[in-house]
């Protein structure tokens, strides 16, 4: 199999502090925007100063057919929603031969959303499930 020069990926590994969320089909998410303050300066009306003041975190959201790691999302989103505690969580993006292809490290991650599958008998599709993550930022990735 050769190397190829562009990002090709078919799962993403989910863990949050020691707890292995397992794999997901899909990631949608995964960024930041910085906001400004704008600053006008008397005498200087060339252009107006754009001062960062902040980077927003947007949510990140996973999906997956419905699998034995289900179960384990939904203790952990349960546990959570009883006693909150912000860990880091890791999510690795794999490529078809599971080899690691990128890394994100999240620094104080918490559910934001957990939607089960829904079922119907009219409908031949995999049952899906959505965990949405909110977190504080990325740390470094080291080796």
């Amino acid at each position: 199999m050769t190397d190829h020069p562009f990002a090709t990926s078919v799962l993403f590994r989910v863990t949050i502090g020691s707890l292995l969320l397992g794999s997901f089909t899909s990631c949608e998410g995964l960024g930041c925007e910085v906001e400004y303050e704008e600053r006008q300066e008397g005498g200087l009306n060339g252009h107006i100063w754009k001062l960062p003041t902040r980077i927003r975190y947007s949510n990140i959201t996973l999906t997956r057919p419905l699998t034995r790691d289900t179960t384990r999302v939904w203790q952990w989103v349960s546990q959570q929603a009883r006693r909150p505690v912000r860990v880091s969580g890791e999510i690795v993006a794999l490529k078809p031969d599971r080899e690691p292809l990128a890394r994100w490290v999240l620094d104080g991650v918490t559910p934001a959303r957990w939607q089960g599958p829904s079922f119907s008998a009219e409908e031949s599709r995999a049952a899906m499930e959505t965990l949405e993550l909110a977190h504080h930022g990325f740390l470094e990735v080291t080796a």
